[in-house]
C-alpha cells in the first residue's frame, strides 16, 4: 500500500489514494498513526475520486475516529494533488468534498510545486445544539448575538472560561494572559475533551492574544492528544478572538510548529494560509 508523510505546522499526516471505502480503515490509522510501532502521524488522509468535486477527502483520527474537518489535512491533501501532478500544471484552484461540506483551495506554485495554500473552511458554526455542546445558554453570554462565550468549566480546580465554535468540527477555546505553553494541558486537555458536556467530544485551545495580529495557541485535538498545530483549531481562536473584539479580521496564529495565516470577514467564509510539505514515500505491509 503506497503512501506519502506530509505535514504543515508540524501536524503530521499519512495519505493514502484509495476508491475503496469498505476497508477498515479506521483500524490502520491505529496502526499507521502510531508513533512506536507505525509510521507515526496525527492522521490518517484518504484521496478519494468525487463526482461533484476535484477530489474528496475522509481524515481519521489515531485513535481511529473519522473526523468531519482537518485544516492542515485540507492543504496537505492540496499539495499531494499538486506536487504528485493530478491537476493540470496551470491550475491553482481545487474544490475538494468532506464531510463537512465542499472546501475551495487555492495555491500558487514554486518550481512546479505548490507553495502557500489557502483554504476555504466553511463558515463558523455557533448554534450550541449544532456544535454541539450541552450547557444552559443562560450560563454563557452572547457575543455579537452568536458566539456563547465565557461559559465557566472547572476541571481540576481550574476555571475555563470557554467560548464554543464549530468549524465543521466542535471546539473550545480558553483565552489567558499567562503564555501559552505554561498551560498544563497534557492533564487538563483530556478531561475537557471528554467532558459531559461534549456529546461528540471536543477539540480545546489554549490561546494568548500578543497583540491585535498575532496569538500563541496550544491545541488539544480531539482523539489524538496535543498536537503541534491544528487548522480549524486555528480558525476557531481566530473566529472567537474576531468577536471578541480582541484581535483584527487578518491574524497569525502561532502554534508550537509554525504559524498559520486566518482570515475572516466576520459574517463569511473563514480563509485558512500556510505552507504545507511531503516528508517521504514508502509501502505499507498490509
Amino acid at each position: 500500500m503506497f503512501f506519502t508523510k506530509l505535514q504543515s505546522v508540524g501536524n503530521d499526516f499519512v495519505l493514502i489514494e484509495t476508491a475503496d471505502l469498505t476497508y477498515d480503515w479506521s483500524g490502520l490509522s491505529k496502526a499507521m498513526c502510531d508513533r512506536k510501532f507505525g509510521i507515526g502521524a496525527d492522521g490518517l488522509l484518504l484521496l478519494v475520486p468525487s463526482l461533484k468535486a476535484d477530489f474528496s477527502m475522509r481524515m481519521f483520527n489515531p485513535d481511529g475516529t473519522e473526523a468531519e474537518a482537518c485544516g492542515n489535512g485540507l492543504r496537505c491533501l492540496i499539495k499531494y494533488c499538486a506536487d504528485f501532478k493530478l491537476t493540470d500544471s496551470n491550475v491553482d484552484k481545487l474544490t475538494i468534498d468532506t464531510i463537512a461540506g465542499l472546501r475551495k483551495a487555492t495555491f500558487v506554485r514554486k518550481n512546479g510545486k505548490a507553495d502557500r495554500i489557502q483554504a476555504g473552511m466553511g463558515s463558523p458554526e455557533f448554534d450550541t445544539a449544532k456544535i454541539p455542546v450541552s450547557v444552559d445558554k443562560k450560563k454563557c453570554r452572547l457575543v455579537d448575538s452568536r458566539l456563547a462565550a465565557g461559559y465557566t468549566l472547572t476541571i481540576d480546580d481550574t476555571d475555563l472560561l470557554l467560548n464554543f465554535v464549530s468549524m465543521g468540527n466542535p471546539h473550545a477555546v480558553f483565552f489567558q494572559d499567562e503564555p501559552a505553553d505554561e498551560f498544563p494541558l497534557t492533564r487538563i486537555g483530556t478531561e475537557v475533551e471528554k467532558n459531559a458536556i461534549f456529546p461528540k467530544r471536543v477539540n480545546f485551545e489554549v490561546a494568548r492574544v500578543i497583540n491585535r495580529r498575532q496569538i500563541d495557541v496550544r491545541v488539544w485535538e480531539r482523539g489524538a492528544g496535543e498536537t503541534l498545530g491544528c487548522g480549524t483549531g486555528a480558525c476557531a481562536v481566530a473566529v472567537a478572538s474576531i468577536l471578541l473584539g480582541y484581535t483584527d479580521n487578518k491574524v497569525n496564529i502561532v502554534l508550537p510548529g509554525g504559524m498559520l495565516q486566518v482570515e475572516w470577514d466576520g459574517e463569511g467564509e473563514v480563509l485558512l494560509g500556510g505552507v504545507a510539505e511531503i516528508v517521504f514515500t514508502g509501502d505499507w505491509k498490509k
